[in-house]
């Protein structure tokens, strides 16, 4: 079964964009993924982890979190 990984992380600039997809595309066992930049949220649908999500996205710099614990703030 697929799973549902929401992260939040900065979306500042085309160029972080396509960082950013570039490292998701190469997550193994993926199946989508969409980036939202009004909201700063990457999701991804697939044999995945939220915490190897986050793990890739901090590989190349990006401070990603659980969207989960940022909703938690509020």
């Amino acid at each position: 079964m697929a799973n549902v990984v929401e992260v939040k992380v900065g979306l500042h600039c085309d160029d972080c964009i396509k960082k950013i997809l570039k490292a998701i595309k190469k997550i193994e066992d993926i199946e989508t993924y969409n980036v939202d930049t009004k909201l700063n949220k990457v999701i991804v649908t697939g044999n995945v982890t939220t915490e190897k999500v986050i793990r890739v996205l901090q590989k190349i710099g990006k401070n990603a979190i659980a969207w989960e614990d940022d909703q938690s703030d509020n």
